[in-house]
């Protein structure tokens, strides 16, 4: 294959990443979807190559493909996983580092990759999440998306209909970004001095806090809902002790929280924001799901 080709190939793989991961929830996944689809296009010979008038469609379509098979998979497998299954967390890019090539530095952190957004798309149906990514984020018109998800075109556009609608449903006005930066400053800082009335204030009555482990480190299995029980979970988690750091970082383009010990990020917490308060608490703590946190 000539060099301009190779190119060409090359130069889409920031956006298959882009692309699998706001599927998938999951950077691993992500990266496995791709070397897949580079997989299956060097299995090609090339003539078979050149006879694809646009390979970089060719290589959306299938990552696409196999997306859409791991999602319908995922389903039994989250059916065995242990207690509360949360969408791996991103950390803030650093691509001006220079020799950094961790996958997550090629995912553009916008409104469609905020743990909020990838937890509404996590309840939906595989032909639904697909339809709607392709579609309203990456703007695929609807006879592609038809052909990559196996129904009519009519039908893709229900299923991204049905995905907006929940979109939708699910968000409530947030604050400007620096009061939502305050609002988990500020939670920091209450958490650390076990202040569970300073908490309970930043919190909205009807919050829920959940914690993903994996069966792998200690987390509640079951979501905790209300402003008073969330509050008391968090001053009465031993995390903060024996050396432990909390630290600010933006985790999904959000201002999020870090728990480290010595020198390895342990647990990540994503917020969500409705009014002037905290909404949800994700924290995420299965080390699987946190490779991209400690460098």
């Amino acid at each position: 294959m000539s060099e301009p080709g190779l190119s060409v190939i090359m130069n889409e793989r920031r956006q298959l990443i882009n692309l699998a991961y706001r599927l998938l929830g999951s950077l691993a996944d992500a990266e496995d979807v791709v070397q897949e689809t580079y997989a299956r296009w060097y299995a090609m010979t090339p003539a078979e190559q050149q006879a694809i008038d646009n390979p970089a469609a060719w290589l959306t379509k299938v990552a696409s493909r196999i997306c859409l098979d791991l999602l319908r998979s995922a389903r039994a497998r989250r059916e065995r996983y242990v207690g509360e299954w949360i969408p791996e967390p991103l950390p803030e890019n650093t691509d001006d580092r220079p020799g950094v090539t961790d996958p997550a530095d090629r995912v553009t952190l916008d409104e469609s990759v905020n743990m909020a957004f990838l937890v509404v798309l996590d309840a939906m149906t595989p032909a639904e999440r697909v339809a709607f990514i392709l579609h309203d984020v990456f703007r695929y018109p609807f006879p592609e998306v038809a052909e990559i998800v196996g129904r009519t075109p009519a039908a893709c556009r229900q299923l991204a209909s049905s995905a907006r609608r929940r979109i939708q449903g699910a968000q409530s006005p947030s604050p400007p970004s620096a009061r939502r930066a305050e609002l988990v400053r500020q939670f920091k800082e209450a958490w650390e001095a076990t202040d569970i009335q300073a908490i309970v204030s930043l919190l909205d009555p009807d919050v829920t806090a959940t914690a993903d482990g994996g069966g792998l480190v200690p987390a509640a299995l079951r979501p905790v809902h209300g402003g008073v029980n969330v509050a008391q979970y968090f001053t009465d988690l031993p995390v903060l002790r024996h050396g432990r750091t909390l630290v600010e970082r933006t985790v999904n383009g959000q201002p999020g929280l870090v728990i480290r010990f010595e020198g390895v990020t342990e647990t990540v917490l994503a917020f969500d924001f409705g009014g002037d308060q905290i909404t949800n608490i994700w924290a995420i703590r299965n080390p699987e799901k946190l490779h991209p946190w400690t460098h």
